[in-house]
């Protein structure tokens, strides 16, 4: 159970973080795609930790980090490989896979750091009431930790680079998405036993 939630975690952080390149519009609301899966991922790390320990929780969060910077160096190296010039100069692959320094710094940085004062506030809770409202664990945790990740990730990768009521727009428009899926997940926690059991 454990190597499937790991590797659904890290699946998952690429996922979001490959989606995040593109700004979609979602009932009016600007939004990178990636905001769809990247929740998911508090509450997946969240059941690692339910199942294991608060250890290796931080240890797939680094995990998922290496593995997010393996795959931006994978598709920086392969966009900078010269074409086959009978396919065609194939431009918009680079444009596409090769997010500016910015998007990857965001991401990694707010990941990370969200990532660990979720685990953080995740075992407090979990301490607090033992096997009581384990679904409080998630609201509360993923209640702080969305803010935290959103504001990084969009202040570090798109300040500057637009209108800075554009830029408030999509953090509001991310937390507000995040936390709507955060209450759709809650239930998952229901998933694993607890460790011990």
């Amino acid at each position: 159970m454990i190597i499937f939630l790991t590797t659904l975690y890290i699946t998952l952080t690429l996922f979001s973080n490959i989606s995040s390149l593109r700004i979609i519009s979602i009932l009016a609301l600007s939004l990178d795609a990636g905001t769809l899966l990247y929740p998911a991922t508090f509450t997946v790390r969240d059941l690692i930790h339910k199942k294991t320990n608060s250890k290796i929780a931080y240890y797939a969060i680094w995990l998922a980090a290496i593995f997010n910077i393996m795959m931006f160096i994978v598709f920086y190296i392969v966009s900078i490989l010269p074409p086959d010039l009978s396919v065609g100069l194939q431009k918009e692959f680079g444009l596409v896979l090769i997010p500016t320094w910015r998007i990857i710094a965001g991401s990694l940085i707010a990941m990370v750091i969200a990532e660990l004062v979720d685990t953080k506030i995740y075992e407090k809770v979990a301490n607090k009431f033992k096997n009581k409202h384990q679904w409080l664990r998630v609201l509360i945790s993923n209640s702080v930790s969305i803010p935290i990740d959103t504001f990084l990730m969009c202040t570090i990768a798109f300040y500057g680079t637009m209108d800075n009521k554009v830029l408030i727009a999509i953090i509001i428009s991310n937390i507000v998405i995040k936390l709507l899926i955060t209450l759709v997940s809650l239930n998952w926690i229901y998933f694993v036993k607890d460790k011990g059991m």
